[in-house]
């Protein structure tokens, strides 16, 4: 039996922590990107079935999580795609196949658009779409020396119980072992830094005219009770890639691999093989 790796590295100037399910029945691999303010954690359910049938990756985007928290790394999505993509070299995966929720969602596309021939097919989970950078006024702010209080005082003032009721369609689903994942990255100081240096580097969801000429298959998977990413941004990102397919999971909200771990797994199974 191959053995998993869980391990950090260093790609492109910053620290990247990772987990790898190999399976050695398949040559296929999964590579999980989570999204804005989550980590690996947020596939904790998703992962355990996936990687019964296929290799499985799972990523801590900087400056999230396990991984680097340096303020002099560029978190740009476009950077943050490239390097995923540097660690897919490294580790010398093909056959790749990219899940990103939420916000993990545009870097999967920023993947498909930088290098189409290294993704096969793309699973867009509730993604982050059409959203524009930060303004101009709150770019400039976070060059002040003690923005990042403002940010650390703004997470802890929304709460992680408030911001899991949001994401979520069932708030009966949250329980201590919910609310103490998603709040231990927060737990190491050098975040809220990190994350002002994001507010400036984040440059916008792609375009239309970009979105035209993604040509790699996409399955979308949403929630009807979607209240971070609407349902309409769905239909609106499925009619802008050009080799796109929708599916709507019912009573469920924006964090559909916590919500529905089995029916993201039978509508991804489906989608691989056609």
């Amino acid at each position: 039996m191959i053995e998993q790796t869980t391990v950090k590295a260093h790609i492109n100037g910053i620290d990247v922590y990772y987990e790898y399910h190999p399976q050695s029945l398949s040559d296929e691999t999964f590579v999980l990107l989570h999204g804005f303010l989550s980590s690996t954690f947020s596939f904790r359910r998703l992962t355990p079935l996936l990687k019964k049938h296929y290799n499985v990756l799972v990523i801590d985007l900087p400056p999230f999580g396990k991984s680097g928290k340096s303020v002099r790394f560029r978190y740009s999505y476009e950077n943050l795609g490239k390097t995923v993509l540097h660690l897919l070299e490294k580790l010398q995966l093909t056959n790749v196949y990219v899940a990103g929720h939420s916000m993990g969602g545009q870097i999967a596309l920023n993947m498909m658009k930088l290098r189409p021939e290294i993704v096969e097919k793309g699973i867009l989970l509730c993604s982050s779409g059409y959203l524009n950078r930060a303004r101009r006024s709150l770019s400039m702010l976070s060059y002040a020396p003690f923005f990042h209080l403002y940010v650390k005082y703004w997470l802890k003032r929304t709460g992680i119980r408030r911001n899991l009721e949001n994401v979520l369609h069932d708030s009966e689903m949250i329980d201590d072992d919910m609310i103490s994942g998603y709040l231990t990255p927060f737990l190491d100081k050098k975040i809220f830094r990190a994350l002002t240096r994001m507010i400036r580097d984040r440059e916008g969801d792609l375009p239309e005219h970009v979105l035209h000429n993604i040509h790699t298959p996409c399955l979308l998977i949403w929630g009807d009770h979607d209240r971070v990413v609407p349902l309409n941004v769905g239909i609106r990102l499925n009619k802008d890639l050009p080799n796109a397919t929708i599916v709507v999971l019912e009573k469920t909200g924006h964090l559909v691999p916590e919500e529905k771990p089995d029916e993201v797994l039978h509508h991804i199974q489906q989608f691989v093989v056609t």
